[in-house]
């Protein structure tokens, strides 16, 4: 197996391996209604960010600098990270906050190389002049200029399938939500 090739199966894992985790998060969740709703309401943010990159981002076709790609290099990771809090948060669990951790340090990590290298690859002074301006992850007062439509794109935000990550969250929500129902919490 190429590194290649072992980079891109350990891509695809990434999102098999989080459905590994929801057994275990509905078995050691602990939840309260309040931790429910802002579970809900962190999830919510995280939810939003990911909608905002995904109505902005054409894959490979462009270098993306616009919407949140403006703040930060890679808000579907950041936005990943908020739900995965907000999950946590929900849960009212310590395991599940460390396990959470552990996965998004073993994964997330390689996949954003892995995604630099490819932009850099592919759009190699515009992504170098891009890197320079705008942080990686977190936000900050540094930001790119946005080339192309600034405008949110619902038809993007479709052809990306970006729905599919509120799709998975509501079973996990209606879980919790019956959780506490039969727990008398």
């Amino acid at each position: 197996m190429t590194a290649t090739n072992l980079k891109n199966a350990f891509s695809r894992w990434r999102v098999r391996a989080a459905l590994v985790f929801i057994p275990f998060v509905v078995c050691l969740s602990r939840p309260t209604l309040f931790s429910l709703l802002a579970g809900i309401v962190v999830c919510l943010v995280g939810l939003g960010i990911r909608a905002w990159a995904s109505g902005h981002l054409r894959k490979e076709k462009e270098l993306t600098t616009s919407g949140p790609y403006r703040h930060c290099r890679n808000p579907l990771y950041l936005g990943n990270l908020i739900l995965g809090l907000g999950i946590t948060l929900a849960s009212r669990s310590w395991w599940i906050f460390f396990a959470f951790i552990g996965y998004f340090l073993l994964f997330y990590p390689p996949v954003i190389k892995r995604e630099r290298d490819r932009l850099s690859e592919l759009f190699p002074q515009e992504y170098e002049e891009y890197r320079k301006r705008v942080p990686l992850f977190f936000p900050t007062g540094r930001h790119a200029a946005a080339k192309g439509s600034s405008r949110f794109s619902p038809a993007l935000y479709r052809r990306n399938r970006e729905y599919r990550a509120l799709i998975g969250t509501i079973p996990f929500w209606l879980i919790l939500a019956t959780k506490i129902i039969l727990s008398g919490r």
